[in-house]
């Protein structure tokens, strides 16, 4: 007797659990039973789990009965000329959602002359079992699931033309790049997606070889040339916001031009930028602190009749500045209402993206990297007919990752672009290495990708015949721009008086243990102690108890709270956060004790 359980809720049992499941599927096919309903038999435990839960994935799949598909070319006729619809098929029972539960019953064929009398269920398409971002990936069933599964989270983060409306639009942290195109090498789902609509990459021309050590381990090299020619060049937006808020007692902010007399007014040149409604005008080329939104609001705290006798010189500035580190030029301003009726401004500032050392790239294959050098196109390798990569890539980036697809790109870009045809890369259903290496010799070409290059720094020919080829890169959004962080002074934290964390707070960069260890290693000793200087201070102590002690210096006065007056106290200097350590002993009753050795 088999137990049966819905959602995990025993409901009884059944004496012939196949036949039972068999009839379950049969009368849900032909709509007799909720078509969400998913059934599973497990053989070990001899139990029926039956799942109607919300927020499971299912699937679509082909329904197969002895060997034969369900899906018939009758179907697919009235299918095209659309006299049926995908629904129909369901309730027709040749298509059904099969979730994970119910999947350890099945066995799926890939393709329908795989067909045999043990299938129950045949793939719409083999591509489908990728997501939308993977199956993107052009002949992705020929490199690790690891790489497939990199490569699709790379087209994420992949500046492209993310929207049409962008002109009107404010959103937040947003690149767009200035020349997209759509990729040689394409799988059928980037027509089905209509990702055409909006490219996040550019085609160029990838040759792999190691080249003065700029490009070691994962690193890439550009052709200045082809920066200078708009390869990867890109805007990044960034949207500033100023409100007049409402307070108690009908005070309200103001978005102007503060007076000189306002706390907290800053310099007039903070101010040049503001047109006289206190907004700054457009194309204004802004730097670091410079004022967008002129604003001044009320004081803090008010005492009884204060409210009625503000002046401007009670108002406090409260103006939106450009973020430290960030520079732009004014591209767009809205004024508008918010929901509550207040004033609401927003100034949207533009900085033109040029690639740089350090910017990170991507193929479709999970192969990312950072740039690592940017050499004149003098300076590049080029091949007999004249042809100078845009991007030099490693070749040590191939043997570990085993990214094939990323090869077979290359050549396949190289066919496209001479053949003036876009290539099929859909996985499981491309077009074959094959025919593409026979294609490439066809056009005068070696088969195997490779040409012969020479050493544009000193003319000479490689020994080595070089792969090179048409790729489809991306340029991520990781830039250099947005993570580039420094300081000397700055502002610190109130509990520890060490530096603040993060770019946003003009932070410093934390030097950890094992940064530190690096220092001792080399024996740097006065460096480490000039970083560990960053919140020293000097402490009284009580030569007598070793206590920490009071040195009040506007009554003249030096004291321990534990021995009293008329002690001999001496200043220490330690870390603030060993002293904060001190008094969290103090507060825990343990007694910290300071020894003091003369130090002459």
């Amino acid at each position: 007797m088999a137990e049966v359980y819905i959602d995990s809720n025993f409901i009884g049992k059944v004496e012939e659990p196949l036949l039972f499941i068999e009839q379950v599927k049969a009368e849900r096919r032909v709509n007799n039973l909720n078509s969400e309903l998913n059934v599973r038999y497990d053989k070990k435990s001899d139990e029926i789990h039956i799942e109607l839960n919300k927020g499971r994935i299912r699937r679509p799949l082909i329904i197969v009965e002895n060997g034969e598909s369900k899906l018939t070319l009758e179907h697919l006729e009235k299918l095209e000329k659309k006299e049926i619809t995908w629904e129909d098929l369901i309730k027709q029972g040749v298509i059904e959602y099969i979730d994970a539960s119910e999947e350890e019953n099945c066995l799926v064929a890939f393709y329908h002359h795989e067909l045999t009398k043990a299938h129950t269920h045949l793939e719409i398409a083999p591509f489908v079992i990728f997501s939308l971002a993977t199956s993107l990936v052009p002949y992705a069933n020929f490199c690790l699931a690891t790489r497939a599964h990199g490569g699709s989270k790379g087209q994420k983060q992949a500046i492209g033309f993310y929207s049409a409306n962008y002109p009107l639009r404010i959103d937040t942290d947003v690149h767009l790049l200035h020349y997209p195109q759509a990729p040689l090498v394409k799988s059928l789902m980037y027509d089905i997606a209509h990702e055409d609509e909006h490219p996040a990459g550019q085609n160029v021309v990838v040759a792999i070889l190691s080249y003065e050590g700029y490009n070691m381990d994962d690193a890439i090299i550009l052709n200045k040339s082809s920066v200078e020619r708009g390869l990867a060049r890109s805007t990044y937006f960034r949207p500033y916001v100023g409100e007049e808020l409402r307070y108690s007692g009908g005070l309200v902010d103001q978005i102007c031009i503060p007076d000189k007399d306002v706390k907290g007014y800053k310099s007039e040149k903070d101010y040049r930028f503001l047109n006289e409604d206190g907004i700054a005008y457009i194309e204004a080329e802004v730097h670091p602190d410079d004022v967008l939104i002129g604003k001044t609001s009320p004081p803090r705290f008010l005492s009884g009749m204060d409210e009625y006798t503000l002046g401007s010189s009670h108002r406090r500035e409260s103006s939106t500045t450009v973020r430290h580190g960030e520079k732009g030029i004014i591209d767009f301003v809205v004024v508008t209402e918010n929901e509550e009726g207040n004033k609401f401004v927003q100034v949207r500032v533009r900085d033109q993206r040029l690639p740089e050392i350090g910017d990170k790239f991507s193929s479709r294959h999970g192969q990312k990297g950072v740039v690592g050098m940017i050499f004149p196109q003098s300076d590049m390798p080029f091949s007999a007919t004249g042809i100078v990569p845009d991007i030099i890539f490693s070749p040590h980036s191939i043997p570990t990752r085993m990214t094939i697809s990323h090869l077979i790109e290359l050549v396949g870009g190289k066919v496209s672009a001479l053949n003036g045809r876009y290539i099929d890369g859909t996985a499981f259903d491309a077009e074959p290495e094959e025919a593409l290496r026979q294609e490439l010799l066809s056009l005068g070409f070696r088969e195997n990708g490779t040409e012969t290059l020479y050493n544009g720094l000193t003319g000479q020919e490689f020994k080595v015949k070089i792969f090179i080829g048409n790729q489809y890169y991306l340029k991520l959004k990781h830039l250099v721009a947005n993570r580039m962080q420094s300081r000397a002074t700055g502002p610190i934290a109130l509990l520890t008086r060490q530096p603040t964390e993060g770019k946003a707070k003009e932070g410093g960069l934390r030097l950890g243990e094992m940064e530190k260890d690096t220092f001792v290693a080399h024996g740097a000793s006065l460096l480490l102690k000039e970083r560990f200087d960053s919140d020293k201070t000097l402490i009284p102590i009580c030569e007598n108890c070793g206590m920490i002690a009071t040195d009040d210096k506007f009554k003249n006065r030096q004291y321990c709270s534990a021995c009293g007056e008329n002690v001999v106290i001496s200043y220490v200097e330690m870390s603030y956060a060993f002293k904060l350590l001190l008094d969290e002993l103090k507060s825990m009753t343990v007694f910290p004790k300071i020894s003091l050795e003369d130090q002459y």
